[in-house]
């Protein structure tokens, strides 16, 4: 008997995906009248697995399982709706975080001599338009320009004796006194260096840097400065009225 009742169903549906070989879930819609075969084959490009090799397990909205599903079947046989689950399980031997794992790709690498015979390289732009280490000129003034600071960087340092009193102005920061305890180069840059313990805790260490000790003193009252920044000569440590009551 005919109760005049239409049922309107939604032709498409909107699913939940995930897999064994992905960690991910994705969402799709897909219409109800495909079969799960056809199905299995849209499901190929978004899960990596071949469509033969796939098993089809459904799950609830609330994630609870239902039911496997058969490829002769079609989706709206199943009660498949809005957000449910469908989980794709991969039969070809596939693992888990296989299509995401990095390390495993083969890394392409150009050797050097292949690099500089490319014309549309940043390299090639440099040396066609002669810049940075490029310009052989600008490269060989850079170099005397260097030698140059260091050589008087050196002087200075001849200059300068452990155990003098000196004040140290570098650029952008307040004035300090202090004593000289090192003069010489270092491992930790090259060039050269004056060690100063200042009279108040203005430093960075107590004499030592990464592991090797050049002076001694209390923890952040030593630095390292340039020797163009020391002057030496007689000033007296600060009285701080450390004594007044």
């Amino acid at each position: 008997m005919d109760s005049g009742i239409t049922v309107v169903t939604n032709p498409t549906v909107n699913v939940r995906l995930t897999s064994t070989i992905s960690s991910f879930e994705v969402q799709r819609r897909f219409n109800r009248g495909i079969s799960i075969a056809e199905l299995k084959g849209k499901l190929e490009m978004v899960i990596g697995a071949p469509a033969s090799c796939m098993d089809l397990e459904l799950f609830s909205v609330s994630d609870k399982f239902l039911q496997k599903m058969d490829d002769e079947a079609l989706l709206g046989s199943y009660p498949v709706d809005d957000d449910c689950r469908i989980h794709v399980v991969d039969r070809s031997g596939g693992q888990m975080g296989e299509f995401t794992d990095v390390s495993k790709v083969e890394k392409f690498e150009l050797s050097e001599d292949a690099y500089d015979k490319k014309t549309d390289t940043a390299r090639s732009f440099m040396k066609k338009h002669r810049v940075g280490r490029f310009n052989e000129e600008e490269m060989a003034k850079k170099k005397v320009e260097h030698a140059a600071r260091e050589e008087e960087q050196k002087s200075a340092a001849d200059a300068i004796s452990v155990g003098r009193r000196c004040k140290v102005q570098v650029p952008g920061q307040p004035t300090k006194l202090g004593t000289v305890m090192y003069v010489g180069t270092t491992d930790f840059k090259p060039g050269y260096w004056v060690g100063v313990k200042y009279d108040e805790p203005l430093g960075k260490h107590n004499g030592t840097v990464e592991g090797k000790q050049y002076f001694e003193c209390e923890n952040k009252y030593g630095a390292f400065v340039k020797p163009l920044t020391v002057t030496v000569g007689d000033f007296p440590e600060e009285d701080y009225g450390l004594d007044e009551i």
